[in-house]
C-alpha cells in the first residue's frame, strides 16, 4: 500500500501454480507469510448500494483481522487502482456485531489460501480460491507491477483486473450456479474452468 492508499494490482489465472511457485522462489523472492486461511465477511446495506457503488467494506481474518474499506476502481488503468483503507482489529465477532448495529449486513463470505512473498518491493501473493489458482502482484507503481508480471513470464494481455467477487458473479451467471458464498465447501463438486470465470490464463507454461 503506498502513502496516498491507494491499492495498486493486478492477478493471473494460474494453470500450473506448483511450477510458477518454484520459478518465484528461483529467482529470489522472500516468502514473508507461508500458507494461511483466511475468511472474509463482506458487508453491505440492505438495497446494495455499496454493491451498487462498487465501494468495499470486509472483515477479514487470517494471521490478524483487519477491517477494509475499498472505493471504485478507476477506469481505463492497466492494472486496479482503487483507494483503501485498512484498519486492524483485535475482535472479528465484536467488529461484526458492531458493523450490524450500524445498519450492515453480511453480504457474502468467501474463503482463500494464501502465500505472500516480496521481490523487488513488490508483494506477490499466491491465492488458492475455491474456484481456481491466481497470482496477484501489488506495488506503488503500474510499470513495475508489469515489469515483474514480465520477469515471472505472466501473459500481460491475460491480466485480470477485477476482483475475486466479481469473477464469482460472472461464474454464477455463465454456469447458473445458485450460490451465495465463494466457500471451499460450496465448490466441493464443482469443477471450474478458467473458461467459465471469463478469464484465461497467466502464466506461459513452456517458460516454467
Amino acid at each position: 500500500m503506498n502513502s496516498n492508499n491507494l491499492e495498486m494490482e493486478v492477478k493471473f489465472y494460474l494453470n500450473d501454480p506448483v511450477s510458477f511457485e518454484q520459478r518465484l522462489r528461483s529467482i529470489g523472492a522472500s516468502l514473508t507469510q507461508p500458507r494461511t486461511f483466511e475468511t472474509n465477511l463482506r458487508f453491505d446495506t440492505p438495497d446494495l448500494s455499496l454493491t451498487k457503488d462498487h465501494r468495499v467494506l470486509r472483515l477479514r481474518k487470517d494471521q490478524g483481522i483487519f477491517l477494509t474499506y475499498k472505493g471504485p476502481s478507476q477506469p481505463g488503468k492497466a492494472v486496479a487502482i482503487r483507494q483503501e483503507i485498512e484498519i486492524e482489529v483485535n475482535d472479528f465477532d465484536s467488529t461484526q456485531i458492531l458493523l450490524e448495529a450500524l445498519g450492515y449486513h453480511i453480504n457474502v463470505r468467501y474463503e482463500k489460501y494464501r502465500s505472500k512473498y516480496q521481490l523487488e518491493n513488490i508483494e506477490i501473493d499466491l491465492d488458492e480460491m475455491p474456484f481456481g489458482h491466481f497470482v496477484e502482484i501489488e506495488g506503488d507503481d503500474p510499470r513495475h507491477i508489469e515489469h515483474i508480471a514480465a520477469v515471472l513470464s505472466l501473459s500481460w494481455v491475460n491480466r485480470v483486473n477485477d476482483s475475486y467477487l466479481k469473477l464469482f458473479e460472472h461464474l454464477k451467471q455463465s454456469q447458473h450456479l445458485a450460490l451465495q458464498d465463494l466457500t471451499f465447501g460450496d465448490f466441493k463438486d464443482h469443477k471450474i474452468r478458467p473458461g467459465d470465470l471469463g478469464i484465461k490464463p497467466g502464466d506461459i507454461v513452456a517458460y516454467l
